[in-house]
C-alpha cells in the first residue's frame, strides 16, 4: 500500500506545475477525500449509540439493549439437559407404576392364598371357577360391608354353577339324570362332588334371600318387589332418597331362580352322600315352613327322618326297626346304642316345626326325649397332640430349639405349597360324643323347651293364675340353664386353640344371644305383671304384697337403683340381673381369636 501511494503523489506534483492554481486546489481536495478513510474511529463494541467519544467502550462495561439482544435458547448443552430430564421423568414414572403394580399383585396373591386356606376349593377346578367360588363364600362373612350383598353372591354362585355343569369347562363326565332336574356325578371325585354340593347350597341360600327381589331388565338393577310400579302392586313402597327410580312391572323379572328348583336338583342328584341330602332336605323343609306351607314342610321332614333312619348304624336299625315311635316320634331309650347324629338333628328340626305350627303337645315330648338321649351320649376320648411342622411324635426335650431343620422345612412347605383339600366331614351315621359342640346343641334344646313351656303357659290360661306363673317360671328356669351352659362352653371354646371348633362356637354364640334375649323378654313380662298386681293391691304395703316381695328384697338391694324408699319386686330385680349378664356376655360374644403361638405370633397384630 505505501508503495502504491508514493508514485501517485509524484505524478500529482508534476501535474500541479502545469495547471492553474484554482484547478490544482480543487483536485487536491477531491483526491484527499477519496483516499482518506471514512470512519477513523475504531470501536470496541457494537453498541455505538451508547459509546462515549471521550473514552473507549469495553463490552462488559456496556449495558445491552433489548432490541439488539440476541441469544440461542436451544443450545447443545440445553438439548442434552432437556433430554436427560425427560429420560429421568419416564424412568421414575415407570418405576412408580411398576411398584404400584407389583404391590397390587402381591396383595391380591396374599388375599387369594388366605381365602384358599379359609375356603378351600377342589384343586381340579379351573382357576376362574375357584376364584369366583372363594369370593362367593367370603362375601357373607365380610365385616367391612354394612350388609351382605346377596346379588353379588348369587351372581358368583350362578357363574360357578354354570361352569361346573358345562362339559367344556369343568363338567366333563357330568350326565343329566333321567326324569329329574339333577345330574349323575358319580364319575367325579369326592372333592369335586363336595364342592359342587356347596355351590348348590350357596345358590339355594342366595335364592332364599333374593326371593322377594326383581331385576329391571332395562337398567340391570335389582329392586324389592314391593317397590315395583304396576297393576299387581297398586301401592308401591317409596324409593329411598338417592336411589334410582322405581321400576315398571313390564320391565321386571325374577332376580334369581326359585329355591324349590335348586333344592329339588340337590335331592335328585346322584353322587351326594346321605348326610348332604339330609341337610338339604332340612333346609328345604325350613324354607317351605317359612313360606307358609306346613303340610309340604312336614312331608319333607318325614322324608328326611326316613333317610336318617336308613343310614343309622345302631343295633336297632339292623333289625329294621326305627329307634323312635312312628306315631309320636319320641325316641326309645332301651336301645343298645345311642341314636345317630343325623337322627337327633332331624327329630329336633321336626319338633321345632310342630311347635312353630302350634302342636306343642307333640313337640315337647320329642324335644325331651332328644335331650335325654344327648345327655346319655358317651364322653369324648382324649386326643393326642399332633406333631407340628413335621416333628417326630416323640416327647420333645426341654431344651429343644424351634430353629431346627425340621421346623424350618415344615414352615417353608406350609407357606409355599398349596393347602391340601380338607378330608370329608363325618357322615352322621354314628352316635356323637358329648363334646363342646354337643353341649352347645344341648343348650339349644334347653332354650327350645323353655320357650315352648313359657309360651304355652301364657296362651293356655290367665296370666294372673298361679298355675300359669309356675309354668312360666319353669320355662324361665330352662332358659337360665341354657344361658349358663352356652356361656360356659363359649368360654372354653374361646380359650382353646382347636381350629375345628368354629361350628361349635357359632352354635354357642347363637344360643347365648337368643337365650339372653328370651330371658330379657320373659322377665320383662313377669315384672310388668308384678307391677300391675302391686298397683291393683293399692300399693299400701299389704301383707300379701310384702310377703310376696320379701324373697326378692335382697336382690333389690344388690341390683336396685339406690332408692331406699322404693320397694322393688323379685322380677324387677331380676331385670337388672339380666342386664348385667347381657353386658358381661358381650365380652364373650365379641371376643377376638386366640393369638397365634410360635413363629406365627410375630405376624399377629
Amino acid at each position: 500500500m505505501p508503495g502504491q501511494i508514493a508514485p501517485s503523489w509524484h505524478r500529482a506534483s508534476e501535474a500541479l506545475k502545469m495547471q492553474p492554481s484554482r484547478t490544482l486546489i480543487r483536485r487536491l481536495l477531491v483526491l484527499r477525500s477519496s483516499k482518506s478513510p471514512t470512519n477513523t474511529t475504531r470501536r470496541f463494541t457494537r453498541h455505538t449509540n451508547l459509546a462515549s467519544r471521550g473514552r473507549p467502550q469495553i463490552p462488559y462495561l456496556s449495558v445491552p439493549l433489548a432490541r439488539n439482544q440476541q441469544f440461542r435458547y436451544l443450545t447443545t448443552e440445553r438439548k442434552r439437559w432437556l433430554a436427560y430430564e425427560v429420560y429421568l421423568g419416564f424412568k421414575y414414572t415407570i418405576y412408580a407404576w411398576a411398584i404400584v403394580g407389583f404391590s397390587v399383585v402381591a396383595y391380591y396373591s396374599v388375599q387369594q392364598e388366605w381365602l384358599e386356606r379359609r375356603y378351600p376349593t377342589p384343586h381340579e377346578w379351573k382357576f376362574v371357577t375357584r376364584l369366583q367360588f372363594r369370593l362367593a363364600k367370603w362375601a357373607p362373612d365380610r365385616t367391612d360391608l354394612p350388609q351382605t350383598d346377596w346379588v353379588l353372591i348369587g351372581n358368583y354362585a350362578k357363574s360357578v354353577l354354570e361352569r361346573l355343569e358345562d362339559p367344556k369347562v369343568d363338567g366333563a363326565g357330568l350326565q343329566p339324570t333321567a326324569g329329574g332336574p339333577g345330574y349323575d356325578a358319580t364319575a367325579k371325585s369326592e372333592p369335586w362332588r363336595r364342592g359342587y354340593y356347596e355351590v348348590l347350597m350357596l345358590c339355594a341360600k342366595a335364592a332364599e334371600n333374593l326371593d322377594d327381589q326383581v331385576a329391571d331388565t332395562t337398567r340391570h338393577l335389582v329392586f324389592p318387589s314391593n317397590q315395583v310400579v304396576g297393576p299387581s302392586n297398586p301401592n308401591p313402597k317409596p324409593i329411598a332418597h338417592g336411589s334410582p327410580s322405581a321400576p315398571l312391572e313390564k320391565d321386571c323379572e325374577r332376580a334369581f331362580e326359585a329355591p324349590d328348583g335348586i333344592y329339588q336338583k340337590i335331592l335328585n342328584t346322584n353322587g351326594f352322600t346321605p348326610k348332604q341330602k339330609l341337610d338339604a332336605a332340612l333346609e328345604y323343609a325350613s324354607w317351605l315352613d317359612f313360606k307358609g306351607l306346613p303340610d309340604a314342610s312336614e312331608l319333607t321332614y318325614e322324608w328326611a327322618l326316613a333317610l336318617a333312619s336308613e343310614t343309622s348304624s345302631s343295633a336297632v336299625q339292623q333289625q329294621q326297626q326305627p329307634p323312635y315311635d312312628t306315631q309320636s316320634y319320641v325316641l326309645h331309650h332301651d336301645t343298645a346304642r345311642p341314636p345317630s347324629a343325623n337322627l337327633l338333628t332331624t327329630l329336633t328340626a321336626l319338633a321345632t316345626h310342630k311347635a312353630r305350627n302350634g302342636d306343642v303337645a307333640s313337640a315337647l315330648p320329642i324335644l325331651l326325649s332328644v335331650l335325654r338321649a344327648r345327655r346319655s351320649l358317651p364322653q369324648p376320648q382324649p386326643r393326642t397332640t399332633q406333631p407340628l411342622y413335621g416333628e417326630s411324635a416323640a416327647a420333645p426335650s426341654s431344651h429343644a430349639s424351634l430353629w431346627t431343620v425340621e421346623n424350618i422345612t415344615g414352615i417353608a412347605k406350609r407357606l409355599l405349597a398349596p393347602p391340601a383339600y380338607p378330608p370329608p366331614p363325618p357322615d352322621g351315621s354314628s352316635p356323637p360324643v358329648r363334646d363342646a359342640g354337643e353341649l352347645c346343641e344341648e343348650a339349644g334344646l334347653n332354650l327350645y323347651i323353655g320357650e315352648i313351656i313359657y309360651a304355652s303357659s301364657s296362651s293356655s290360661s290367665s296370666s294372673f293364675s298361679s298355675s300359669s306363673r309356675n309354668s312360666r317360671e319353669d320355662g324361665l328356669a330352662w332358659t337360665r340353664e341354657a344361658v349358663d351352659l352356652a356361656e360356659e362352653q363359649l368360654h372354653k371354646l374361646n380359650n382353646s386353640s382347636d381350629g375345628a371348633a368354629e361350628a361349635a362356637k357359632r352354635t354357642c354364640r347363637e344360643c347365648l344371644a337368643s337365650g339372653l334375649d328370651n330371658w330379657r323378654r320373659m322377665v320383662a313380662r313377669l315384672a310388668r305383671e308384678e307391677a300391675e298386681r302391686q298397683k291393683a293391691a293399692g300399693g299400701s304395703g299389704s301383707s300379701s304384697s310384702s310377703s310376696g316381695s320379701s324373697s326378692g328384697s335382697w336382690l333389690a338391694s344388690l341390683w336396685g337403683d339406690g332408692n331406699p324408699g322404693e320397694t322393688r319386686g323379685r322380677w324387677a330385680a331380676e331385670e337388672n340381673v339380666v342386664k348385667e349378664r347381657t353386658r358381661r356376655a358381650q365380652e364373650v360374644l365379641e371376643e377376638s381369636e386366640t393369638p397365634k403361638a410360635g413363629l406365627g405370633s410375630l405376624f399377629w397384630a
